[in-house]
């Protein structure tokens, strides 16, 4: 893959998407999810999964439960060779974008206190540190940093 963004495009999560992107979690996240926790987004009459594809290739993925007017974001991942690009960035104004045209108003994530690059791009997309959930992540008891954008309607700004 080029790493060249003049080829991405984003297109919702299917079936076929989901042994890749095992591949990328277990070298991603220190608790991925699960295949089932893939399949469980297929039909969620309330979310939005979103691929991003480059050059034809998975190069991240991300999704966002629209509860009531709250866009929830659930996960976002950006392959570790294609990071720094602006895919991220990207992907995450695709899945606001998309929550709002479904009648959010506001966002909601949580992200552990350690990432700091997810930190700073979440701080440079709008969002606020609201509160820390002590111990949050299970696998090490790690905090989780909860994050809002207030005002969805007329982001960006």
């Amino acid at each position: 893959m080029s790493g060249s963004l003049a080829t991405l495009r984003f297109v919702p999560l299917n079936k076929s998407h989901i042994p890749e992107i095992l591949a990328i979690e277990v070298v991603t996240h220190s608790a991925p999810w699960s295949s089932k926790s893939f399949e469980n987004e297929l039909d969620h009459k309330h979310g939005i999964f979103l691929v991003a594809l480059v050059d034809g290739k998975i190069a991240g993925y991300g999704g966002t439960w629209v509860l009531i007017d709250e866009a929830h974001v659930t996960n976002v991942v950006v392959r570790e060779d294609l990071r720094g690009l602006g895919i991220g960035r990207k992907l995450m104004h695709e899945l606001l974008t998309r929550a709002r045209e479904m009648g959010a108003v506001c966002a909601t994530l949580e992200v552990r206190s350690s990432n700091k690059a997810a930190i700073s791009l979440y701080d440079s997309l709008g969002f606020v540190q609201a509160t820390l959930r002590k111990h949050y992540y299970p696998d090490n008891g790690e905090d989780a940093v909860v994050m809002m954008l207030d005002d969805l309607i007329h982001w960006p700004k």
